[in-house]
C-alpha cells in the first residue's frame, strides 16, 4: 500500500494529501520558486497528479499563471504556498516543509546556475535541468 501524508497551508485553511513516491526531490534554486516562497532555496517533492488530493479549501486556493508551465497556488486566507501544478510534465510540486512528517530526501539541486546560495552536499548540481526533466543536463562544480 502506497504511504500518503497530509499537507497543508501555513493557516491550515487548505488541506491535501500526497499519496505515493514522488517522482523528484530535490532543490530548486530557480528565480521563480524563490520569489514565490520568499526562500533563497526551494525543497521540491514533484507528484504523479493522481497522487495529489485537496481535501480541504480547495475554494480557498487562489491560481497564479506566471507561465503556461506553472500554476502555482497558494491560500487566500494566510498566502500559504501549497502547490504547483505541471501540466506539461504532468506533476504536482508539494513544496516539502507543508507536507507533515515527510522525510525528505533530495537527489539533487536543480537551476543552481541561479542559486543565492551555495549548498556543498555532495548532490549533484544541474545548472538548470537533468536531460530526463527536459534540460540540458549540464552539471555545475559544488
Amino acid at each position: 500500500m502506497a504511504e500518503t501524508y497530509k499537507a497543508a497551508c501555513f493557516c491550515g485553511g487548505v488541506e491535501m494529501e500526497v499519496t505515493g513516491t514522488p517522482a523528484f526531490q530535490g532543490y530548486c534554486h530557480c528565480t521563480d520558486c524563490r520569489g514565490w516562497l520568499g526562500a533563497p532555496v526551494h525543497a521540491a517533492t514533484l507528484w504523479a497528479k493522481d497522487g495529489v488530493r485537496v481535501t480541504k479549501g480547495a475554494d480557498n486556493l487562489i491560481l497564479y499563471k506566471k507561465t503556461e508551465g506553472s500554476h502555482r497556488q497558494s491560500c487566500k486566507t494566510c498566502g500559504g504556498a501549497i502547490k504547483v501544478d505541471h501540466p506539461t510534465m504532468g506533476l504536482v510540486d508539494v513544496p516539502a516543509a507543508v507536507i507533515a512528517g515527510y522525510p525528505f530526501k533530495p537527489v539533487m539541486h536543480i537551476f543552481y546556475g541561479e542559486k543565492m546560495i551555495s549548498m556543498k552536499d555532495g548532490l549533484p548540481k544541474f545548472a538548470k535541468m537533468p536531460k530526463e526533466f527536459g534540460g540540458s543536463g549540464e552539471m555545475l562544480a559544488e
